[in-house]
């Protein structure tokens, strides 16, 4: 896995401060993207010991509260088992840190894969220009869902996604 960035005390990219991870790989390219230099898998530098350590002394903060795994997307092929291995670590090392995860991909195509059962919301679908909006919570343009992933995972049908805040602040 390649990477981007590691932002700290974040406020944008979910809820309370956190630190971000902005991978690279990207097969969505959506139009007026705001990160298209993450689109490429090979781009960036190399996720290595030095930046998961990085990333650790952030979570070992107590007014941090969690990380946000953005891009690029973090389901890219090229993220995707890294990603998943490192929310899993994570979520042992920290549970009470919350994992956010934005990706281009929707709820349907991802609820059932393996990197889901530790995360605690998911941003999901492709960012459509057309659907912009600037007072959107978390999201850029209508279409994406801000989707609570433990309760929709405890639901009766896990398919039907629960939304996990509304639309306006």
């Amino acid at each position: 896995m390649r990477y981007h960035n590691i932002t700290k005390d974040d406020m944008l990219n979910g809820d309370g401060l956190r630190v971000v991870l902005w991978v690279a790989g990207c097969n969505h390219c959506c139009k007026e993207c705001q990160n298209p230099s993450t689109w490429d898998p090979d781009g960036g530098l190399l996720f290595d010991e030095e930046a998961k350590a990085e990333i650790f002394t952030e979570l070992e903060k107590s007014y941090i509260s969690g990380i946000t795994f953005s891009g690029g997307d973090p389901l890219h092929p090229a993220n995707e088992l890294d990603v998943k291995n490192l929310c899993a670590e994570i979520k042992e090392k920290f549970p009470n840190k919350t994992i956010w995860l934005y990706t281009g991909d929707i709820w349907d195509n991802i609820y059932n894969s393996a990197i889901v059962k530790n995360l605690d919301v998911v941003v999901d679908g492709e960012f459509h220009i057309d659907e912009r909006d600037v007072k959107l919570l978390w999201k850029g343009s209508k279409n994406q869902r801000v989707i609570n992933v433990q309760a929709t995972l405890n639901s009766d049908d896990p398919k039907t996604p629960v939304i996990h805040c509304p639309d306006y602040y």
